[in-house]
């Protein structure tokens, strides 16, 4: 049987709409509600069929993924049939440690891609759940709501696809593991339910004040995009890129234009 092509997929940036955090687990892990988006744009992966699995890391970000052994990529590719190896570049366009499931993304397109070549083992999800909490969401890359650690996915309507989107960080990164010690431990009630627009306008982030206590900047970002005609403005995961909304491309555009030139940025539209 001869080799199949994986080709070029991307890895659609993930955004936290709302993230509602209850309550630390007895396992250490938080109890999370959460409204997943994704973008119509992120990092790029080309695959081709091999001997053995390699992986070369390019883009603007590229060095900010040292150990390609340890890359979630690799994890990915071992964890899953796929014949005998893959050759993956991953172009790095997303940056690191931001908020947009990068790395999970990056996941979420290979279980695609080996879906497309190979088909995917029935337990695909725990598999995917292993690899993160963010993962089993990336691969489906719609939007979403999850909870427990946010594996468990929901169905909602989603009324904002297309909606303009930009994406804002001050190219500071910032690990999610201080930012979920710094939360306060105050449960301030559950995600609301209603479509995208709904949770997303009455939701919130209750990792914000602990992110923007470790990266100040977070919240220049965040005045900047609420004064910048964006009918929503919020920080994305833990931190440190934060999103914005708008009725229309030039809005964004606009918008885009305005913002220091040091800050890295990124628009597109939501899926």
């Amino acid at each position: 049987m001869p080799a199949i092509a994986a080709g070029r997929e991307t890895a659609y940036a993930k955004i936290n709409l709302a993230l509602h955090v209850r309550r630390r687990r007895e396992d250490g892990y938080h109890e999370l509600e959460t409204l997943f988006a994704f973008v119509d744009s992120g990092d790029e992966l080309v695959a081709e069929p091999a001997n053995a699995d390699s992986l070369h890391v390019v883009g603007e970000f590229a060095t900010g993924l040292d150990d390609p052994f340890g890359n979630i990529v690799a994890k990915t590719l071992n964890s899953l049939p796929h014949g005998k190896g893959w050759t993956v570049t991953l172009e790095k366009r997303l940056p690191v440690a931001a908020g947009l499931g990068g790395g999970s993304a990056d996941a979420g397109a290979v279980f695609r891609m080996i879906e497309r070549a190979h088909g995917l083992p029935d337990d695909w999800r725990d598999r995917a759940a292993k690899l993160g909490a963010d993962v089993p969401a990336c691969v489906l890359s719609q939007a979403c709501i999850g909870r427990g650690t946010g594996t468990e996915l929901e169905p909602v309507a989603n009324d904002l696809a297309g909606t303009p989107v930009l994406l804002v960080n001050p190219r500071i990164p910032l690990a999610t593991g201080p930012v979920f010690k710094g939360w306060d431990q105050i449960d301030r009630g559950p995600m609301p339910s209603g479509n995208l627009r709904t949770i997303a306008l009455e939701g919130r982030n209750d990792l914000e004040p602990s992110a923007i206590a470790l990266v100040p900047q977070i919240a220049d970002v965040i005045a900047a995009l609420s004064a910048s005609g964006a009918w929503l403005a919020r920080m994305s995961g833990s931190g440190a890129t934060c999103f914005a909304l708008y009725d229309s491309a030039e809005a964004r555009d606009a918008a885009a234009a305005a913002l220091p030139p040091a800050w890295w940025r990124l628009a597109g539209a939501l899926r």
